[in-house]
């Protein structure tokens, strides 16, 4: 069977980890040659030893994105010069999600939280795009959250950088799409990271009880959207956000 993305070129970023770490991994092993990117070096080696053993393509690029233009443009051209030249799929995964409430955000923890949530990839999209239209296309594939759209009592400020994330997706589709750069996002719900101990309850499964799945997600059904929407078995799909939830935004929840 032939891979999906044979002879294209992806950045995942904050891919050390967690789903970004299943995306990478799910890219490459469809024949992508990857840039996995993060703050810790050490993680980033272990991804790319993963996707290689497997007889994938990747390399790691140290990123540090705090939402500046300048950071965002340097990293958009080491990312292309490790991928020999072009950025053909840009999957803006990095975030951070702070443990505050609104009476207990400062402005500090604000900033922060937009620049890397927002702003980061703002400005990685901005310079990648040029590129990706000179190529003759692209793919963007943002994450968002469900979170977004149905409000929970925390992490108010959080979700409203996945807002601005879903936001962007439908504009940028509209923007870029006419020239050839497919955008669209993913939007999980609770998934638990495989590092999680099995033997205690995830906060977050209390959240998923009385959806269709009843339970929280895998990090790999992240990625399997993620390939999806980076092949061409989405050519036809346009600033859509595909909610990857287990029934969780778009089905009644009924207590049990």
């Amino acid at each position: 069977m032939a891979q999906r993305l044979q002879g294209r070129t992806a950045l995942v970023t904050g891919s050390t980890s967690n789903i970004g770490r299943s995306i990478a991994v799910a890219l490459a092993r469809e024949g992508a040659h990857v840039v996995v990117s993060g703050r810790d070096a050490a993680r980033g080696a272990a991804v790319v030893d993963q996707i290689r053993e497997d007889g994938g393509r990747a390399d790691f690029v140290r990123a540090d994105l705090d939402g500046t233009a300048a950071a965002g443009k340097a990293f958009a051209a080491t990312a292309a010069e490790v991928l020999g030249g072009r950025v053909d799929v840009l999957v803006n995964n990095a975030g951070i999600y702070p443990a505050s409430t609104t009476p207990t955000t400062d402005e500090e923890t604000f900033d922060r939280v937009y620049g890397v949530n927002v702003k980061a990839p703002f400005f990685l999209t901005q310079a990648l795009v040029p590129g990706m239209i000179g190529a003759g296309g692209g793919v963007i594939i943002n994450l968002g959250s469900w979170i977004a759209r149905l409000g929970v009592p925390v992490s108010s400020l959080y979700s409203s950088t996945k807002g601005a994330m879903e936001t962007l997706t439908r504009a940028w589709a509209a923007e870029f799409g006419p020239q050839g750069v497919r955008v669209n996002a993913i939007s999980p719900g609770v998934v638990v990271s495989p590092d999680w101990d099995t033997t205690t309850d995830h906060p977050g499964e209390v959240m998923m009880r009385g959806t269709p799945a009843g339970r929280s997600g895998h990090p790999d059904a992240i990625a399997a959207a993620a390939v999806y929407l980076a092949s061409d078995e989405s050519a036809f799909v346009h600033g859509t956000v595909l909610d990857v939830d287990g029934g969780r935004t778009g089905v009644a929840v009924v207590a049990v």
